[in-house]
């Protein structure tokens, strides 16, 4: 079921049977400024066994948990704040960082994957914030959304994405296309110095500058915490993903020719520079030339492809800089076959 979260005259009662629905145990999709997420009751090991149940999930594989009000949040789940987590709390939320926390004994045990640490982030879309208020006011204190979609596939960007993947039986609140379109950045705060789990819009250099310690990667620290989003195959499409160079894109589309006439449409190209091909059975699609715009469609345009029924995504290599940090990581992700 679509409820309106945008209107005026709808946006009100839809927020609050969205609060109701979500402190009486049940799931909602819900809209973030990243992507949308499969929210339920934080604090309740029921509600959160239904989101591992519906995306197929592994139960020890962590939730992130969306909280507003920031301190009454914070102060719920976790069982302490470094002060370099504070800096960055007060740099970028609401926004789309999620930082690893001490997880307060007793609370939010199954959201966490049963580790002594949490995710929390205050994501910044209005939508979002006006639910997580309300259902503050009902006595939930966050909710644990990963992102609505089965387990392992593209991350969904528009209330028709979660439909797709859920049916009319999810309650979902519409809250217009999600403006960054990748998941948040995450960095681990139990450390003593922040280690960097997941890229996203949030740059190393912001990061670093507003904390005032240099960003660790998880690859030079021992028994770093699991965290959401961070397996080695993740945000695949149905059809397989190969990343080229922009030179070996277009030689393999040379060397394809029109090999495929009479075929249905076999191959997406998802690339900057502009490709030739021969083939009908070939469809292409030009990459945004800016990381952010790139970022926002990313998630759409693989959808788009399988919609299309292609077997093959090709995509050309995104840069290997600091802006497109996130992007490339969704992509090299996708295409671990």
């Amino acid at each position: 079921m679509l409820l309106d979260g945008l209107s005026p005259t709808h946006a009100p009662a839809a927020i609050q049977q969205a609060a109701q629905a979500l402190a009486a145990g049940e799931l909602l999709g819900l809209p973030t400024e990243t992507v949308y997420g499969l929210a339920a009751d934080a604090s309740s090991d029921a509600a959160v066994a239904k989101i591992f149940a519906a995306k197929g999930r592994p139960s020890d594989h962590p939730l992130i948990v969306h909280i507003a009000p920031v301190a009454a949040g914070v102060n719920h789940f976790a069982a302490e704040v470094p002060a370099f987590a504070q800096a960055l709390m007060d740099a970028f939320w609401p926004g789309p960082l999620t930082l690893i926390l001490p997880r307060r004994a007793g609370v939010g045990a199954t959201a966490a994957g049963g580790q002594d640490s949490i995710g929390l982030r205050c994501p910044a879309h209005p939508v979002a914030q006006a639910v997580l208020q309300a259902c503050a006011a009902l006595g939930v204190a966050g909710l644990a959304a990963p992102s609505a979609n089965k387990f392992g596939r593209v991350s969904p960007t528009t209330a028709a994405h979660v439909q797709s993947e859920f049916g009319d039986g999810l309650l979902v609140l519409d809250g217009g296309p999600c403006t960054m379109g990748i998941e948040s950045t995450i960095v681990d705060c139990t450390r003593g110095v922040p280690v960097l789990l997941r890229p996203g819009s949030i740059g190393r250099d912001q990061i670093e500058q507003a904390c005032g310690q240099p960003l660790r990667d998880k690859d030079a620290v021992a028994n770093a915490p699991r965290a959401s989003g961070t397996l080695e195959a993740h945000y695949a499409p149905t059809a397989k993903v190969r990343l080229m160079t922009a030179a070996a894109l277009q030689t393999a589309l040379d060397l394809l020719g029109t090999g495929l006439e009479g075929q249905a449409v076999s191959i997406g190209v998802y690339a900057r520079h502009a490709m030739r091909s021969r083939s009908a059975q070939v469809v292409c699609r030009a990459m945004p030339q800016d990381a952010a715009a790139a970022a926002q469609e990313l998630f759409a345009a693989l959808r788009d492809f399988d919609t299309q029924g292609v077997r093959l995504i090709w995509i050309e290599t995104p840069p290997d800089t600091p802006a497109w940090e996130g992007v490339r990581d969704r992509l090299q992700r996708a295409s671990v076959a």
